[in-house]
């Protein structure tokens, strides 16, 4: 099987990602046609396929992660993909079209079983069903080996998508932030010296959460392990977290910005960030920005907003300034959670945030505004 035909498989259109039948699949179908240009279902796989073909040509890929199987508290995060790509529409209904033509390929969406998280946690016979609901055109022997579970399928997806084009940059849709962790550990195989900034209200940092390797606050653990440490992994934003940032950075060797820091002198924070960085000696930087880094007043639209948080004009900033300063190789936008807003009209300021950061880490691995 080649990568481009195992990719087929293990993805779908974008704003795809989500098993619907009935309840939401007229507004899925909205956004599908708005997205591809077309009307029907059959037309839509193709303009994917399309898409899919021009992956070995890429300069950054989009995926979207609907998984929301790895948050802790509040879910919805599942419909942040869909939702963020609606809303750039809105915005700019030829975004798409001309991420295009500059060299973003949208892969689409991993496809999400709602139940699973990382094929780690299945078993051998529960990998084997879900092998046989997802593949059903394959035998057991072609589907052997082939990923079930969201993180595991997007892990893989993005390792096909840096084979067909070694230096493409990825950039996520979450689902919540466990969906970092496979672009984490795809860009570590492909990018040696890999460096993470990671703009959180939260640290992210537990080994494991209820004996669950990888989840949202997990994931910024192992990411800051695989680096090999030595702030590597650098956190901007902190501000919700049981421990001080002295603990942290002692048991984790992560390097925190915590955001009263930032919030006091922007200016001098961003200078330090960027200088950090680039004193850590890494050849680039994967930016992976939950939303709840923001200020709530901002962004609330997500499990776990918090106050105090940083405004959308220093993320922006950061985000110009590390490609310009360091070079970034990938990033996300993960935590948008459209349907649990906790103010009149937080959905859409959420949503006007989080479509201004995609916009701002494409340019950022592209060098131009898309």
């Amino acid at each position: 099987m080649t990568p481009l035909e195992e990719l087929a498989l293990l993805l779908r259109p974008a704003a795809g990602g989500l098993y619907l039948v009935s309840s939401g699949r007229a507004a899925q179908l909205a956004v599908q046609r708005r997205i591809y240009g077309v009307s029907g279902e059959e037309e839509i796989e193709a303009r994917h396929r399309e898409d899919l073909a021009r992956a070995a040509g890429a300069r950054a890929v989009l995926l979207g992660v609907p998984s929301d199987v790895g948050a802790g508290f509040v879910r919805g995060a599942s419909l942040g993909p869909q939702a963020i790509r609606a809303r750039l529409l809105d915005e700019d209904p030829r975004w798409f079209e001309r991420a295009r033509e500059k060299g973003l390929v949208d892969l689409g969406d991993v496809f999400v079983v709602p139940q699973l998280l990382h094929d780690d946690m299945l078993s051998e016979g529960q990998k084997a069903a879900s092998r046989r609901a997802l593949f059903p055109d394959l035998t057991a022997v072609e589907a052997a080996g082939l990923p079930v579970s969201p993180l595991s399928i997007a892990e893989r997806a993005l390792d096909l998508a840096l084979r067909l084009a070694p230096r493409a940059a990825p950039i996520l849709l979450g689902g919540d932030h466990s969906c970092a962790w496979p672009a984490v550990a795809a860009l570590a195989r492909a990018r040696p010296g890999l460096g993470i900034v990671q703009v959180d209200a939260h640290t992210d940092l537990l080994e494991e959460r209820l004996g669950v390797k990888y989840c949202f606050g997990t994931w910024s653990f192992h990411a800051s392990e695989l680096l090999g440490r030595g702030g590597r992994l650098v956190q901007v934003g902190i501000r919700a977290s049981r421990r001080d940032r002295a603990h942290w950075e002692r048991a984790c060797g992560v390097r925190q910005f915590w955001a009263a820091e930032v919030r006091s002198d922007p200016t001098r924070a961003l200078d330090a960030i960027v200088a950090h960085v680039r004193e850590t000696r890494v050849s680039s930087v994967y930016f992976s920005n939950d939303i709840d880094g923001t200020d709530e007043s901002v962004a609330d639209a997500t499990g776990t907003p918090e106050p105090d948080g940083l405004s959308p004009d220093f993320v922006a900033e950061l985000l110009r300034r590390l490609g310009r300063e360091v070079g970034l190789c990938g990033g996300d936008v993960m935590e948008v959670a459209p349907p649990v807003a906790r103010s009149p009209g937080g959905a859409e300021r959420t949503l006007a945030t989080a479509a201004g950061y995609l916009r701002e880490t494409a340019a950022a691995v592209l060098g131009t505004p898309v």
